[in-house]
Order: C-alpha cells, then structure tokens, then sequence
C-alpha cells in the first residue's frame, strides 16, 4: 500500500513536470511575437531568448497559447487598475487584446490608454495612436500608476490564502491536542524544523519566539511562491527584483530596530579598537548592515530563481534549435529529457532558496539582537 501511494505521488509529480514542458513547448512553437512580420513562430536563436526574456517579466494576464493559424490568443485576463491624469481608472487587461506593440487603445471615460512591453501608457490629449521615436520609445505617452491585479500579484495573494488556510487548519489541529490532526501533521515538521535548526541556533533560545512569525511567514511564502513558479500557469513570482527587494528590506527593518544596545555599542563605537579608526569601521559596519546584508539577500533569491527558469526554459527551447541538426524526433526526446532533469533539480532548488534566505535572516536578527559578555 505504501509502495503504490509512493508511486500514485512520483507518477503526479512527473505528470504535473512534463505538463509544465509541454506547455512551454507548445506555447513557444505557436507563440505570434507581435513586432515581427507576419506573425511569424518563435524559431530562431534570437526569437527564444528575447520570447524566454518576455516570458520571465510580469504580465497583466496568463496567456496559454495563440493559435498561429486564427492569430487567437486563449487566456485568463486580470484587472486593471491604473491612476492617470483623470483621476482611477478599472478595466479587464482583455481589452488590450493582448497587443504589447501599442496598436490597440483603449479609451475609458476620456482617457486613452495603451499597453507597450507590458507597460500600461497614457496618451496625450487629442492623440490618436501612439508615435515612436527611432529608438522606439513613445513621444506622446507617459506611464502611468499601475496597481493593476499582474500575475505575479495574483501569484502573492494565492499564497497568501493558502498559508492562511494551511496554518489556520494547523492552530485548530493544536487545539484539538498535542498532536495536530490532517494536513496539520504536514505542516508540522517544516514548523519544527524552521524552529529547531535556523531560529534557535541563530538567534538564541531566550529571543527566538519573538521572530518564528517573521521567519515562518518569510521560509512558507517563498518556498510556495518557487513551486508555483514550477507548474504550467508560469508564475515567476521571486524572479521579480521588486519582490526580493521588498523581502530584504523587511529583513533590514527587522534586525536594525530590534537591534540592541550592545549591537549598536559594537557597531559605531566598538571597544578595544583605537579610536582614530573607530569613525572609519563604523562606515564601514553601517555600510554592511544597511546595504550589503539586505543587497545580499535580493540578488541571491532572484538570481537562482531567475536563471532556473531561464535554463529550463533553454533546454526546451532546443527542440525548435537542433530539429534540424537531429531532426524533430531526436531533439524533441533530448530537450524533454534535460528539461525533465533540471525541474526535478529546481524542486530541490525551490526549497534550498526558501531555507538560505530564512537562515540569512535569522543570522543577521541574531547578530542584532545578541548580548555581548564583558570582562
């Protein structure tokens, strides 16, 4: 019985990997890039990296695929909402019709508005359609203040509500007893081990309760938003700089205001040091805590993020670029099979990111918050 619910899982896992592939593939073949041409595949070396470079951005909608021969495009649209010089305007990112190069304006009560790279324009009054300059910058549109429901956005309020759910059937499964109960007992586990191997040895056993919150919230909310970033809807939530900075910048907040009268003693005027250099490691130390860590921390999450995507997205790719070289048969097997590979890594890697960037966090609140012995 273990055995076949070993195997009914390992069978789930590939079927939901190899859909993922199969989505991208599908989606690159029959994908129109709307400035070339005609309409023409996504066939070329050149044509994959700036189609895998769009695919790795945010977007104002989830788009499955386009049928190359109809020019449709089939997908799931989301709100958008956007402050322009008339004040809020709501409106479903479906009436773009999908067209980045700024062809379609959509009007709403006297403001004329255009979507460009995935970024929501307004026009000028009186203008009638956008004009380039040559370097294909817009002359008469200026951006304006997107709040729009983007996919990444969409992605974050998903996780959220599945914490919510997930830790709310946890404290209800601890009421119940000691033992927590259902999918409690999943949970349970990650908990403890958040706890007992980054929270503890990093922070102390005397001040740790007070940032498991934090460090909880932080390790769940990226490790989810990484393996939705791995099923065919194409989230690429913590490949977003913005939300990696965010991140940091929580972590920064955190261990600079909970940062003790010792912590500050050593960093701006550390004892036993002359005091002629005391102003200059100082800097030096302000520099660190405020810039490095938190800088540290950005990039590492959204670099790893970024580049698993971006190789996954490669390997399948070569199905299009060697098809010629081994013909469709051979390529097609090659690319699913290395792609096959490196999504099996990228579950390892969607934890290991959730784990270094909750562990950085809780080393630098334990630098913050610890107590120094004075002799």
């Amino acid at each position: 019985m273990t055995v076949a619910t070993k195997s009914i899982k390992f069978i789930a896992v590939l079927v939901l990997m190899m859909t993922s592939v199969l989505a991208f593939a599908n989606d690159g073949a029959q994908h129109q890039e709307n400035h070339h041409e005609g309409g023409n595949k996504v066939d070329t070396p050149e044509e994959i990296k700036e189609y895998i470079a769009h695919h790795l951005k945010d977007s104002h909608d989830f788009h499955f695929y386009t049928n190359n021969e109809t020019g449709t495009h089939v997908s799931f649209p989301l709100p958008v909402i956007v402050w322009t010089s008339e004040g809020l305007r709501v409106f479903m990112s479906s009436e773009f019709h999908h067209d980045d190069a700024g062809h379609v304006i959509v009007e709403k009560d006297g403001v004329r508005l255009t979507k460009i790279h995935s970024q929501i324009y307004e026009l000028e009054a009186g203008a009638e359609e956008v004009v380039f300059d040559d370097h294909h910058h817009a002359e008469n549109a200026h951006k304006v203040l997107d709040f729009s429901i983007t996919k990444s956005v969409f992605g974050m309020l998903l996780t959220g509500l599945l914490m919510l759910l997930a830790f709310g059937a946890l404290a209800r499964g601890y009421k119940k007893g000691a033992i927590p109960t259902g999918f409690g007992r999943v949970l349970e586990p990650l908990v403890i081990y958040v706890r007992d191997e980054i929270a503890r040895p990093n922070i102390g056993e005397k001040k740790y309760r007070k940032f498991m919150g934090f460090l909880l919230t932080v390790f769940f909310f990226i490790w989810i938003l990484n393996l939705l970033g791995l099923t065919p809807l194409g989230f690429n939530v913590t490949g977003q700089i913005a939300v990696t900075v965010c991140l940091a910048i929580f972590t920064a907040v955190i261990y600079l205001f909970s940062g003790s009268k010792d912590f500050w003693a050593h960093t701006l005027w550390m004892p036993g040091v002359p005091y002629i250099l005391r102003p200059l490691l100082a800097v030096i130390e302000l520099i660190g805590f405020v810039v490095i860590k938190p800088f540290s921390l950005l990039v590492r999450l959204f670099a790893n993020m970024t580049a698993g995507h971006f190789v996954l997205m490669s390997l399948i790719a070569l199905m299009i670029v060697l098809k010629d070289l081994f013909g469709p048969v051979a390529s097609t097997g090659m690319s699913l099979v290395l792609a096959l590979f490196i999504s099996v890594i990228e579950i390892l890697v969607a934890f290991l990111q959730a784990f270094i960037f909750t562990m950085l966090s809780s080393l630098f609140i334990g630098m913050a918050v610890e107590e120094h012995d004075h002799h």
